[in-house]
């Protein structure tokens, strides 16, 4: 009886191991639309960018890069954004938006830059916008009387955040618009 229990308790352990392998695996998946479009194997796929501008922030360069993928045998095309960190001419990460996501990436930057301590009677608050892919835009403050500071990061691998001014945060919001602006004259382009 002792030697049936420990193996159906075996058994459960071994199930959920494997259950949370399996969960892991899954994470492995293209999480936006436009990655799932580039994937796409036997047909040819141009991929197109242009890099919108950058922010330096200290030893960090933030790339705002243009997207435009064309699967030829379709004709079909999909839009999006690449945010890109880089320090010493390594990418620390690259993080794409699906254009779908852009309005309300904006909606969430405009909140952001807003942002005061009313949001909460709290003395420390963390406010942020993550996009389907996981980068990462915030608000955060460590003091009630101290400044509200603002970051930029990876999230779907808790990196570092990269920390940004207010000033800088309005750039960001200003590539962020510039780009929807050149995606929305590309697709009207191929109308």
């Amino acid at each position: 009886m002792i030697a049936t229990r420990k193996f159906c308790l075996l058994f459960i352990v071994a199930s959920g191991l494997c259950t949370l392998a399996a969960r892991a695996q899954i994470t492995n998946l293209p999480s936006t639309e436009l990655e799932t479009f580039e994937a796409q194997t036997g047909t040819v796929m141009v991929k197109g960018a242009g890099q919108i501008g950058s922010l330096a922030v200290d030893a960090v360069n933030i790339q705002v890069i243009s997207k435009e993928s064309l699967k030829v045998s379709t004709g079909h095309r999909q839009y999006g954004m690449a945010v890109e960190a880089d320090a010493n001419n390594q990418q620390v990460w690259k993080k794409l938006v699906d254009y779908d996501e852009m309005d309300s990436l904006l909606s969430g930057l405009n909140y952001l830059a807003r942002i005061d301590y009313k949001v909460t009677a709290q003395p420390t608050f963390v406010a942020s916008y993550v996009t389907r892919s996981g980068l990462r835009v915030g608000a955060f403050t460590s003091q009630r009387r101290g400044v509200i500071q603002y970051f930029l990061q990876d999230y779907s691998i808790t990196s570092p955040r990269i920390l940004i001014t207010s000033a800088q945060l309005t750039e960001f919001q200003d590539l962020v618009e510039e780009t929807k602006k050149d995606l929305d004259a590309l697709q009207a382009a191929h109308e």
